[in-house]
């Protein structure tokens, strides 16, 4: 027996040691465990966060994206797969699990590593705010004391609380509120069974389990924790069942052409810089919302209108091959994980899914994308039909290994289409105040972070010509003056330069008309011969009223035909003068800042026409050009914008020379509305991509819905205009106003000019709007009382 029982003395000695020395390990540490006040006064760091006028958040900017949620609001079934798949018996143990440690020493002992660490929640928490994830026996008890600590200082509800807003669960989502909007896109309390267990999966390793990034092994850990919840008793069988065949939809797989995916990342960018310059870096962490200008609704019809005009554009230029070729050899595991990670490679764009060609004909093209096979045939086919023919270029055929977009069209099926190398940009603002009600910068902000609303400098065009027109009314003009559509010709002895030649678009010239009737049809000769008329040099002092920058506007000829630079920001801001009756506004997107405790920090009170705003035209002179603007839509080039059967919509086309931009500038009294549409690098658009064909319709898209439900409202006619009868045989009346006489129009001038393209380089975004109303036009000598007659009696 002896030689039995001096082993067990051994190892009985060996114990006694063993906890005398983690008894004295555990009186020396637990003096030296950090304080709980990170825990008791809980400080998350929260990121900057962008918000719509109506409170739908925009975008959130940070290295931590949370959303703090209180213990109450988080839904029983996550909290019931939280405990499931981390800690079962949370309620139950002090803070440790000896059953679990002892389970994975086992486990350890046998496999002779430390793979397993048995981590109550409590632990996790202690962890997560206190220690770092080495796997080391001494960390180990560190994490086991604090565990102890926590429990003897929280409530199992405040730990749990704290658990499920701290822990990392990938994608920079910190917080299961953070993780539902990141993976799902929406929030927490409206999370499915299939989407909590899903997401209760993600602690264990938020890498390896990311339904974006791995959506297999997503998929399996959401099995398993469905069925601990299963086992534990906290879902029944028909529950678990109904999860298992509910399908998971995350962000990044769903069709973000739906309309309730609200995209605004170029407004989102320009009130980041805002409040960076406000806050500096710590706006990133500080819990700081920014409240933009943008109206939700707004923000969603322009992103469609936009999106819409782009690929309807797109469609029209044709086909250009597929985006890449791959190598489909193989079958199984490996091939699809092979083409799955091309389709990651290639992303999706606005609804527009990458996908793979597995076999492909004239009849129908079977595209493999992420574990399915979608089959596209019929109407599908009609866009890329050329290039599935055997005659195709090789380069450029749609066959097997293609990649290429297909598009989901819901009950009409599948259809192929293509990313669209032409860009975009619409701008919307209150015409009273500037405020932005929506803003597109570009046709995708994860593609081109650049934005075409307020960086990029690009000719005007024919949507120039208002402002020169209002000039000339300054000068003498009436819109019943007549003015010859005759050839011209400049010889470069007068230029200064070279020849120059310039065209109507119609290539036609009519003879005698009035520039109501010029201007209704964009008649280039009369807006040269008008602007000879005032001389150019007028013209550029007079468009710095509106608020465009004399520099970008040489006083030369081509100002008529708008050859200087201009953004879609600083052409809004022009329109609204004649929308608002002659006052100067700044379109501004932020309203106001709250800090993370809930103060308004900022806030903007912008100049408002009719009240703070400076008058920069007369009221006559706005009334008379928004009845010439109306006739633009009415019977001019802008005939198309009548579809939305409305009688108070105004706005000018603009096309550039060889079709390089295309624009729409419109407006009623209420809203004003730019839309470009271009490539980010000039070059032609097409013959034929003309401001009517190619931007008005994103204009109309839009203002189909911000005008939605809203009445006609004709602007009411100032004061002192009378109307009086023509005499040219029209049975058109004119209304004529006693004025003080400007000076009479200077004789026709030709200065030398250059004939070269406007700058095309960008420039800073243009920044909020000044708070301090802008100086008034200088006021002119007055002078004896005349007659002119200005405007038509029926606008």
């Amino acid at each position: 027996m002896r030689w039995v029982l001096y082993p067990l003395a051994f190892i009985l000695v060996l114990v006694i040691i063993a906890m005398a020395t983690l008894a004295a390990a555990v009186t020396l540490a637990w003096p030296n465990l950090p304080s709980l006040e990170t825990l008791t006064d809980y400080r998350p760091r929260i990121p900057l966060r962008v918000y719509t006028a109506d409170q739908q958040l925009l975008a959130e900017f940070g290295e931590e994206r949370r959303s703090v949620v209180r213990i109450g609001d988080v839904p029983p079934i996550l909290r019931q797969a939280i405990l499931a798949a981390e800690d079962e018996r949370f309620y139950e143990h002090p803070g440790i699990d000896p059953v679990g440690i002892a389970r994975a020493a086992l486990a350890n002992l046998s496999t002779g590593g430390r793979s397993q660490g048995a981590s109550t929640i409590t632990q996790q928490v202690a962890r997560n705010f206190f220690l770092s994830r080495e796997k080391t026996y001494n960390r180990k008890l560190y994490e086991i004391l604090l565990a102890l600590k926590i429990e003897q200082n929280l409530s199992k509800d405040q730990i749990l609380e704290l658990y499920i807003n701290q822990i990392f669960l990938g994608h920079r989502a910190y917080g299961f509120s953070a993780a539902a909007r990141t993976y799902f896109g929406k929030p927490l309390e409206q999370i499915n069974l299939a989407e909590a267990a899903m997401l209760a999966g993600l602690p264990k390793a938020p890498s390896a389990f990311n339904p974006i990034v791995n959506p297999r092994r997503a998929e399996i850990r959401q099995q398993y924790v469905l069925r601990r919840m299963l086992d534990a008793g906290f879902i029944d069988n028909t529950a678990y069942q109904a999860a298992l065949q509910t399908p998971v939809r995350t962000v990044s797989r769903a069709d973000h052409s739906a309309s309730g995916i609200l995209q605004g990342g170029h407004v989102a960018e320009m009130a980041r810089q805002i409040a960076v310059d406000q806050f500096g870096e710590d706006a990133y962490h500080l819990g700081i919302r920014v409240i933009t200008t943008v109206n939700y609704a707004d923000q969603l019809a322009a992103q469609k209108a936009l999106r819409d005009g782009v690929l309807t554009y797109d469609r029209r230029r044709g086909y250009r091959g597929p985006e890449a070729f791959v190598d489909i050899a193989g079958n199984g595991t490996a091939l699809e994980e092979r083409l799955d990670e091309v389709i990651a490679e290639h992303g999706d764009v606005q609804g527009l899914l990458a996908a793979v060609v597995l076999e492909a004909s004239t009849r129908e093209v079977r595209a493999y994308r992420n574990g399915e096979v979608h089959t596209i045939s019929g109407n599908g086919l009609r866009f890329v039909a050329p290039m599935l023919a055997d005659n195709a270029p090789q380069a450029r055929r749609i066959r097997a290994g293609a990649v290429i977009r297909i598009r989901n069209n819901g009950e009409q099926g599948w259809d192929i289409l293509q990313l669209p190398e032409v860009q975009a940009a619409l701008l919307s603002i209150d015409a009273r105040t500037g405020a932005v009600r929506a803003l597109a910068g570009g046709f995708d902000f994860g593609r081109n972070q650049f934005n075409h609303v307020t960086q990029a400098l690009r000719q005007a065009g024919s949507s120039l010509k208002p402002f020169v027109y209002s000039a000339a009314l300054e000068r003498g003009f009436s819109p019943s003056s007549l003015v010859e559509d005759e050839p011209l010709h400049f010889p470069a002895g007068v230029t200064g330069s070279q020849e120059w030649t310039p065209r109507n678009y119609d290539g036609k010239f009519d003879g005698l008309m009035t520039l109501r009737e010029a201007l209704a049809r964009s008649k280039n000769m009369v807006s040269i011969r008008v602007l000879q008329s005032i001389t150019p040099q007028y013209a550029q002092d007079y468009l710095t009223r509106f608020g465009f920058e004399a520099e970008r506007h040489p006083p030369f000829l081509t100002m008529a035909l708008g050859a200087g630079s201009v953004t879609p920001w600083q052409l809004a801001a022009g329109y609204a003068v004649f929308a608002n009756g002659g006052f100067r506004i700044e379109p501004y997107v932020v309203s106001q800042i709250i800090d993370g405790d809930g103060r308004v920090v900022a806030r903007i009170d912008p100049p408002v026409a009719g009240k703070s705003a400076p008058r920069v035209i007369d009221p006559r002179n706005a009334w008379l050009m928004d009845s010439m603007l109306q006739d633009v839509v009415k019977r001019g080039t802008a005939t198309r914008a009548r579809s939305l059967g409305r009688s108070d919509l105004a706005g000018k086309t603009g096309t550039t020379n060889d079709y390089q931009d295309a624009w729409f500038c419109g407006y009623n009294p209420d809203v004003v509305a730019v839309a470009w549409l271009g490539h980010s690098q000039p070059r032609n658009l097409g013959r034929g991509e003309t401001g009517g064909s190619a931007a008005l319709p994103i204009w109309v898209d839009y203002m189909r819905v911000a005008l939605k439900d809203v009445p006609d409202r004709p602007m009411p006619r100032p004061e002192g205009l009378v109307a009086i009868e023509l005499h040219d045989g029209s049975a058109q009346s004119e209304f004529v106003y006693r004025e003080n006489k400007p000076p009479e129009p200077p004789p026709l001038f030709m200065p030398s000019f250059d004939l070269s393209p406007a700058a095309e380089s960008p420039h800073e975004a243009i920044p909020q709007a000044p708070l301090a109303p802008l100086p008034p036009p200088a006021p002119q000598a007055p002078a004896p009382v005349i007659e002119r007659s200005f405007g038509s009696a029926n606008p």
